[in-house]
This record gives C-alpha cells, structure tokens and sequence, in this order.
C-alpha cells in the first residue's frame, strides 16, 4: 500500500468536518529577518524592540501579515494542495499577537463546498484557527479554493454556501493588550500622518514597484511551509508556469504600502480578498490604496483604517473592474482591511 499522501480532493470533503493539520512551528527572529529580506517590511513597530515597548508592548511581534503565512502554510497539504486556484478571503481577524518563541499550528472546519458546473472541479470554504502552545487563537479567517476532483464522475454533493459578513464590524476588531499610541514617535516611524489626515475615499499611490522573481518566490512560499503543487511544478499548467502564491503578492502589497501609509502599523482585520488574476514570475508588482472608513478604537491614542489594497501589474492606474463588472486583467489583488494607527 503507497505511504505518500496525494492529498484531498473535491469530493473528500464534508460540510462540518475539523482538519487538524500537521506539524505545528516555532517561529522566531529568523522568520523575522527573512520576512523582511524578501519584501522588504519596514513598518516600524515590527523592526524594532524599543519602538514597539514605547507603543506599550513588550518587545516587537512578528508581522501580522508573516502571521498570517504560518497559519496559511499549514492548512495547505490538506485544503489547497491539489487547488486550482485560491479565490478569497472573509472573517479574518488578529486576535493576539505572534511572539518569537510560539509554536504555531491550525485547524480548520469545512463549512461550504460547491461543484463547478464542468464537473472537473469544485470550489471549498474553510474557516482556519491558528493556535499558539497556549490554545490561545492567535489568528481566524474564512478562505475558499477550487479544487480539483479525483473522479469526474463522482456525484455533485449538496451545494452550501456560507453566509459570510462582507466586513468585520470595527467593535469586533482586537487591540493587542497594552497597545499605546499616545507617545508615538512619528519621525522613527517614517511619515507624520496620522489617523486624522485620512479622508474616506482618499486613494493613495505608492509609486513603487517590485519585480517578482521565480527564486525569492519559491524560498518564501518553502519558508511557510506551503507545499502546492501548482507554486513549484511548472508541468501542472498548460502555460507551463508555476502560478505565484497568492500570499508571495499580498506580503509584497503590503510593504510596498509603506509609501504612504507607514504608520498603518498593525494589521487587525481582513474583510475580504480576491486574487483577481494570476501572478507569474516577470510581472511587476505596483500598488495603490483606497481609504473606506475609518473607526476609533477603546485603546490610547489608537484608530483603525479600512483599506483597500490593489496590486496590479500595469494598466490604467486606479481601475480596478470593467463595465461588466469583471476584475481587469492586470488587476492580481483586490484586498480589504483593517490597520490600527495613531490619532
């Protein structure tokens, strides 16, 4: 009998179903510093132990958004390995910070599946939990994938479709404990913009851009530990190229955010995401950001963003769908989220 696993299918799922996922991880400065090295991050409260105690915390967290890939990295051998695509994202929320030191491990519940009209494929909704050693929940999120089947033949299961809040409201969004921006030192951070100097509807350019290499892509999606086949076997597509993952353009979205947005320090909730095209080694990551409301938050001198962030690999600068309401095609990310920053 073969002892390799060739992972789940579309039919292998059932409505109501806890995966517990293998190998929990120990993170540590080291996911740090590469995290870094790839992107390049620079938000300040994540690159440096002293500015991050003066925001009331005990040293620097790790990124949410490296966070984030851990929880993700996990789930994959048994939700996207034989993915077609990763769709979206909804529900996320950042409930306690991730610690250098933490173990790290996820399960998730199956709460929604539905065939493809094709029948060769399906699409599948999971709500993921990442624990620390704790059994703290560091981390939730609702993310869906099209899968493909084993047996074209096998029958359609019973459709269902989550009910998904299209945003987190900002009451529900968690402030790490003992979060303070009353002393805020604004020139360590990078910009002076505060809370108050953004205005709902205001669009943000980020003027830089990133060109995406096949060799930093496939060390970042190895360092979380993401093992679909379609990221690393080339064979798997007609066009013959590994499809960039998803999470590789959201680290690159975010930091390239930076410009414009430094002090967006903390990322508290993901509302929704779209992959809206592929991303493929040689495309050219540019961003912009919509700013679409704005919350006070209970703690000291914080205030919460609801960003959207959109990565594009050219095109008309700003656009984003087309008069039939389809994402244009050098539109790769369409992501909304909450960020906390100082009034």
């Amino acid at each position: 009998m073969a002892k390799t696993n060739p992972g789940r299918f579309f039919e292998d799922y059932t409505i109501g179903e806890t995966i517990h996922h293998a190998v929990p991880r120990t993170v540590s400065g080291g996911e740090r510093a590469l995290y870094h090295a790839l992107y390049p991050a620079r938000h300040a409260l994540y690159s440096s132990d002293e500015f991050a105690r003066n925001c009331g915390l005990s040293a620097s967290p790790l990124d949410d958004i490296a966070a984030f890939h851990v929880v993700f990295g996990k789930t994959v051998p048994d939700i996207s390995l034989n993915a077609l695509a990763n769709l979206g994202y909804a529900e996320g929320r950042w409930l306690k910070p991730v610690w250098p030191g933490d173990t790290i491990r996820s399960t998730s519940e199956v709460i929604g599946v539905k065939q493809n009209s094709n029948g060769k494929s399906g699409v599948v909704w999971v709500r993921t939990r990442g624990m620390n050693q704790h059994d703290d929940v560091v981390l939730e999120y609702v993310r869906w994938a099209m899968v493909r089947k084993r047996d074209v033949d096998a029958p359609a299961p019973e459709t269902v479709i989550p009910d998904l809040a299209k945003v987190v409201a900002s009451k529900d969004l968690v402030v790490p404990e003992g979060l303070d921006f009353t002393d805020y030192d604004f020139t360590l951070a990078g910009e002076p913009h505060r809370w108050g100097d953004y205005e709902v509807c205001e669009v943000i350019d980020h003027v830089d851009g990133v060109t995406v290499e096949e060799a930093e892509h496939m060390m970042a999606t190895r360092l979380w530990q993401n093992t679909a086949k379609v990221h690393f076997d080339a064979t798997l597509r007609e066009d013959g190229q590994r499809l960039i993952y998803g999470g590789h353009v959201i680290s690159m979205a975010r930091t390239l955010s930076f410009n414009g947005l430094a002090n967006a320090q903390i990322v508290a909730g993901l509302n929704g995401g779209t992959h809206a095209n592929p991303c493929y080694s040689g495309d050219t990551i540019k961003v912009w950001s919509e700013v679409l409301d704005k919350a006070e938050t209970a703690a000291p001198g914080v205030g919460a963003l609801r960003l959207r962030l959109v990565a594009t690999k050219g095109g008309e600068p700003f656009t984003l769908k087309g008069d039939d309401g389809k994402y244009l095609p050098h539109v790769m990310l369409d992501l909304d989220y909450w960020a906390l920053m100082p009034m």
